[in-house]
């Protein structure tokens, strides 16, 4: 895969990675989550855990028994956040274990995460309830350290996966409830399949939820549904099935829009909102 310069704007960064839709959720979407990785045999065949964030928003740290951890929410330079990772990966390796990458500094040579990592595991993710993560197995266990992660853990708006929706995840933004569902499809294409379904009165992902609008991020397209307060995820995975089903298939549809569906898609539209 060829890698652009360090300035380069790359729309699609995880592209060719196992897993790449959960990746776009942990940077955009989840609070607390992680991923298990591996660095080639080149780069040392060092176990990396791909977090969501780390403490101070740190773009990495070297553990003390010689692993990395990696936060994917951290700010990264040049226009590619696979090669901002990947550097920030190969910072810590050369650190003493115990240390923390503070910086990322691109070099003209620094690598991707597709250089730098083995591509043959799963990278499943595992969404956590906590920022326990962040706890080096062999630190001490301080009171500042504690309180620091129970301060951590208040910001945590639960967020659960949705099951019979891969890559959706469901929400408790506090005033709402959400369902948010990373899909690799053309904007225009994901509203379509959304109007092909409202125009039969199928676009509600479960009873009485809305389709509000959609972002862009990182390659992917991720429509937002609001949900009932009080549903759940429950009452989102009672219908996923179903409602995967039925979208999918509207996705997939070619054929032109009817007149009907032409104006329900000016109505949803007008009616969407700007979401990031």
């Amino acid at each position: 895969m060829s890698s652009p310069s360090r300035n380069e704007l790359v729309r699609r960064p995880f592209e060719g990675l196992p897993n790449e839709q959960d990746l776009v959720a942990m940077r955009q979407l989840i609070p607390a989550a992680t991923m298990t990785a591996r660095t080639t045999q080149e780069h040392g065949a060092v176990d990396v855990e791909l977090a969501t964030i780390l403490p101070m928003t740190w773009p990495a740290v070297r553990r003390t028994d010689g692993t990395i951890t990696v936060g994917v929410q951290a700010p990264f330079p040049g226009g590619d956040l696979s090669r901002g990772i990947g550097q920030a990966i190969r910072q810590a390796a050369a650190l003493e274990p115990g240390s923390p990458v503070t910086a990322v500094a691109l070099e003209d040579d620094s690598p991707r995460l597709q250089d730098v990592l083995d591509l043959s595991g799963d990278f499943a993710i595992q969404v956590q309830d906590t920022f326990e993560f962040w706890l080096d197995p062999s630190a001490e266990r301080t009171g500042e350290i504690e309180q620091a992660i129970s301060q951590a853990n208040d910001s945590i708006m639960p967020t659960r996966p949705v099951e019979g929706l891969p890559h959706a995840y469901w929400v408790d933004a506090g005033a709402k409830e959400h369902l948010r569902w990373v899909l690799d499809a053309d904007e225009d294409r994901v509203i379509d399949a959304v109007t092909r379904l409202h125009a039969r009165r199928e676009s509600a992902v479960c009873e009485g939820a809305k389709y509000v609008g959609s972002f862009r991020a990182e390659g992917m397209s991720i429509p937002v549904w609001d949900l009932p307060k009080g549903a759940g995820v429950e009452a989102v995975e009672a219908e996923a099935e179903s409602f995967r089903s039925r979208f999918e298939e509207a996705l997939a549809s070619t054929e032109p829009l009817t007149a009907l569906e032409r104006r329900a898609r000016g109505g949803i539209v007008a009616r969407q909102v700007t979401l990031r």
